[in-house]
């Protein structure tokens, strides 16, 4: 029997050490900080993308005063390398017995302490595998330089490279002490919470929010106040009777229903940002990754949905028992020499 030809033989792989160089500087397009990832000198890694591209004849990166920047063949090229070494970190995690060990989480603040912490437990209950490090910061991790796992960060969903998943809506609402509100003049209108001391005035979310109940509050800027860094502090601030904070009434539910905050008006803004789980798509089968994300959605969808009221409603009467499901991320560290309000919340 006649026999087919032979398959034509693929060349050999180029040196795996100048492959790695080249994936590591593609991914942060610079030499130094792969020389940094890679624990190497930027010379060396210099080398070895040198030596990459005589061996392929293409130059894979353009020099160039300010960096480099990718070839027309580097852009080629980068995707399937990418995706290789994903699948190789990927796969090595697995093999190598990562279902204990440590889960490092970077979360913020006020999550952190009013929702993820207090329910964190029965996570560990369900895999006691697996100890948990939670570093609390308003930073974005750069998880190519920072031995963090997964991350809880607020915004649109818009962090490219990364794998996010939905925890819940953003929505906030002015919150004050019963007993400030037993000793101030009736609450009739979302407009009479101007003649009460405000938390953090210059917080973007007391505009927003005295738009959505149909109210104009032009000076909100010039006012003077206690200007804190987290829903934690100006929650302690409004329990000492020094203003109307804008907190998540979900975040202090306790307070809420015993009577000692008060959320005045039923009005919840939500202006389309959430919480998300975020991590490299690399991790996403990492036993460790998976079990957090698993626990954590089905945490978040036994949560109650946000439920925000859009314009004003045309009752506006106080209700000092009321209290409603939403969630606020932290707010940035004021600037008193500020003149003007930032626009929007900064994606913490």
């Amino acid at each position: 029997m006649a026999k087919g030809p032979l398959p034509t033989a693929l060349p050999p792989l180029p040196p795996l050490a100048a492959v790695r160089c080249f994936e590591a500087a593609a991914r942060h397009l610079s030499f130094t900080r792969a020389a940094d990832e890679l624990a190497m000198t930027q010379a060396a890694v210099s080398y070895q993308i040198k030596v990459l591209e005589e061996r392929l004849g293409v130059p894979l990166f353009l020099r160039g005063p300010r960096g480099v920047s990718l070839s027309e063949a580097g852009r080629r090229l980068e995707p399937a390398v990418t995706s290789a070494f994903a699948d190789l970190r990927e796969a090595f995690a697995a093999i190598g017995g990562e279902r204990g060990g440590t889960l490092t989480l970077s979360v913020v603040n006020s999550f952190a302490a009013h929702w993820l912490l207090p329910r964190l437990g029965g996570f560990g209950r369900a895999h006691p595998e697996i100890a948990v490090r939670l570093e609390v910061s308003p930073e974005l991790v750069d998880f190519a330089r920072r031995d963090v796992d997964v991350a809880i960060r607020m915004g649109q969903g818009d962090w490219p490279g990364l794998a996010r998943h939905r925890i819940m809506d953003v929505a906030f609402t002015p919150i004050l002490s019963a007993e400030l509100l037993a000793a101030s003049r009736p609450l009739r209108t979302p407009a009479d919470l101007l003649d009460l001391p405000l938390i953090d005035p210059v917080d973007p979310w007391w505009g927003q929010w005295f738009a959505a109940a149909g109210v104009e509050a032009p000076a909100l800027a010039a006012r003077r106040g206690l200007w804190v860094e987290s829903q934690t502090l100006a929650a302690r601030a409004a329990l000492s009777d020094q203003g109307v904070a804008i907190l998540s009434p979900e975040f202090f539910a306790d307070e809420l229903a015993r009577g000692a905050l008060v959320q005045p008006f039923p009005l919840l803004h939500a202006p389309g940002s959430a919480y998300y789980l975020v991590y490299p798509p690399a991790r996403r089968r990492a036993p460790r990754v998976a079990a957090f994300r698993e626990w954590v959605l089905r945490e978040a969808a036994e949560t109650p949905a946000v439920q925000a009221v859009v314009g004003a409603p045309p009752d506006w009467s106080p209700a000092a028992a009321l209290s409603s499901d939403a969630a606020a991320p932290d707010r940035p560290s004021s600037d008193p020499s500020a003149a003007d309000p930032p626009a929007s919340k900064p994606p913490v």
